[in-house]
This record gives structure tokens, sequence and C-alpha cells, in this order.
């Protein structure tokens, strides 16, 4: 059988530290070896593809796009809408209209288009995108690379990060900005003075980034109880997710995390902001609150109760059983099959 051919187009891993880079390389790493005997994958590549796909909306591809695809069809993979770039960069008001419409356009443009949320069915639809032309297929980890460390391997961690090792350690993992529930995080260490809070991510889009300012002087004189790393190398992100007892991401607006999806991999418990855009994609995997007070609480309960704790932990492991590696590539198995079907 003479395989199809797809080529992956990204400029996702330009740009340090954010979570499309991250989905960018567990797709292609996942199709590439779990779909070898149908499809031959190519990454940025000059060629006629039976399918081209898009995991970035940059220009140069727009502009490429009816003579790269003149031979196949096109997908993209939707990791953002307006709606989720509004609370991420500060753009002058006539750069974020324009911004938008060619996103808009992007989509538009392609033959079919993948969302990580079925949430953004809706939203893609009052943009003018017709429902049929949407896919649902979930973002995925891969367990090899993400998963449970021993107690001696996660103290010298700690060790190794500065974080006192009898501390209770809430980590925030994600880039630094207001959408990501920064301030809210703040907040939280301020009154749990006796806990330990980390920062995993930074500006990865320098001063574009929603609070540049008022963030970068929390940084230069943190808290005594935070510790804000930078931006980690994706390879050394398990041993940080392992030096922590909870991932809390307090974000106002999300798709769906990948910081999420690797927390889960390590078994921690797992905070979220109470969002509707999680009911279909994360159910009862995790804690959720609506504000600082509630975050509190709940810290505070994990802190100091260990069944509850030991839920967090069960939760956290179904999560990442649903999320199997298996389940995910049969949806991009059944897609791409599916869309050279129809095309033909």
């Amino acid at each position: 059988m003479n395989k199809k051919t797809i080529n992956m187009m990204s400029k996702a891993t330009s740009v340090k530290g954010q979570g499309v880079g991250s989905a960018y390389m567990e797709q292609v790493k996942l199709v590439r070896e779990g779909l070898s005997d149908k499809f031959e994958v190519f990454e940025n590549a000059r060629m006629f593809a039976d399918i081209t796909h898009y995991h970035t909306i940059n220009p140069e591809f727009l502009l490429q796009k009816k003579q790269r695809c003149c031979k196949g069809t096109s997908v993209c993979y939707v990791h953002m809408i307006p709606d989720t770039v509004d609370q991420s960069l500060a753009l002058p008001k006539p750069a974020r209209k324009a911004f938008y419409s060619y996103m808009v356009k992007f989509y538009k443009s392609m033959e079919h288009l993948v969302v990580v949320n079925p949430y953004f069915k809706d939203a893609l639809e009052s943009y003018g995108i017709p429902r049929e032309r949407v896919t649902y297929i979930p973002n995925f980890v891969d367990t090899e690379q993400f998963h449970p460390i021993s107690d001696e391997k996660k103290r010298k961690v700690r060790r190794k990060l500065g974080i006192p090792e009898d501390k209770f350690t809430v980590l925030c993992a994600g880039q630094l900005q207001v959408r990501k529930g920064a301030f809210d995080f703040l907040k939280c260490a301020e009154l749990l003075p006796d806990v330990q809070f980390v920062w995993a991510g930074g500006f990865s889009f320098g001063r574009l980034s929603d609070g540049f300012d008022e963030l970068t002087k929390v940084v230069k004189n943190p808290p005594h109880n935070v510790k804000f790393l930078g931006i980690i190398e994706r390879e050394d992100m398990n041993k940080v997710y392992n030096a922590a007892d909870v991932m809390a991401l307090l974000s106002f607006d999300e798709l769906f995390p990948m910081t999420i999806l690797e927390a889960m991999c390590v078994n921690i418990p797992i905070l979220l902001r109470d969002l509707p855009i999680y009911d279909d994609i994360l159910f009862d995997f995790y804690y959720r609150e609506k504000n600082v007070e509630g975050f509190v609480n709940e810290l505070k309960k994990l802190r100091d109760d260990s069944v509850y704790y030991a839920a967090g932990v069960a939760n956290a492991k179904r999560g990442n059983e649903f999320y199997e590696k298996k389940h995910v590539l049969q949806m991009w198995d059944e897609f791409y099959t599916s869309i050279l079907n129809i095309e033909q």
C-alpha cells in the first residue's frame, strides 16, 4: 500500500515556553510513530502533500497555501481564537483588529479545522465557519516523558530549585501574564505565607505579554514564599512538576492547556478556576473554585487533609488514563483517513 503524505507546517517552536509548541511536538511524534504504516510525515517541507497540516497561522503559510495544497487537502489545528488572544497580548486596538481579522481569514481558507476543545466549535461557527468543517481531537502528552519519579529524586530536585523539602508547594506552569491568573496566584501566596508557591514560565512574547511591566517588578522582587523559575526547557519540566504537591492554574481563559495534561501525568492534584470550557474535557478530574478565597480554602484542604489530597491524586490519575496515547492516536487515524476519502 502506498503511504499518504502529511506535511506538518509550524513555527511553534520558535517561541519557547508556550503550549502550542509542546502540542505540536507531541502531535507530530504521535502520528509519525503511531501511524507510520499509513502515513509518511514531513515537517515544513517544500512539497505537494496529500494533507498539509498547519499548526500555526504564519502569514507566509497563507500566501503559499493555494499553491501548496493544489494537489491535496488542508488542515489547521486551532490553538487560539480572538477571544483567547484578547487577554494574552497587549496589542494596540488597530493592530488587534487587523490580527483578529487575519486569524479568521486563515481559518476560513482551510478545508478542515481541528479544535482541542469542543467548546470552540460554537465560537468558530460564530465567525462564519461551518460546523461540519470542524473536528474535535484533544491534546496529548506522552507518559514516557512525563511521569512520577521517586521521593529521593523529588528531594534532589527541590534542593536544586531551592525549594524547602518540608514545604507544601504549589506550582503554576505557563506563560507569565494576567490571563493566566498571575495576580490571583500572588494573592494566594500572600494569604498562605507558610506555603511555597512556584511559577515555571516567563514572558514568551516579551513586552507584548499582558501585564509585563507590573509583573516584571514582582519577578525582580518576589514575596518570600514565591519563586519564579523563568522559562524551563520542556525536557526538564517533568522534574519541576514532580517537585510540587499541587498544580494550580488560575487562568481566566484557556483552550486545553498542555500543562494540565503534563501535571496529571505525574499524579498531583489539579486546582483550576471554574470555567465552562473545562466541563467537556476535564470532567471531574480536578478541583475547581471561582476566586481567591476559594483557591485558598482548597489549598488549605489539600495541605491539611490527607484523604482529600489522596482523592485529588486519584482524580489526576484518572485524567491521565482518559487521555491515553492509544485513544488519541485512533482519533487522528480516523480523522486523516476520513478527510482523504472525502477529497477523493
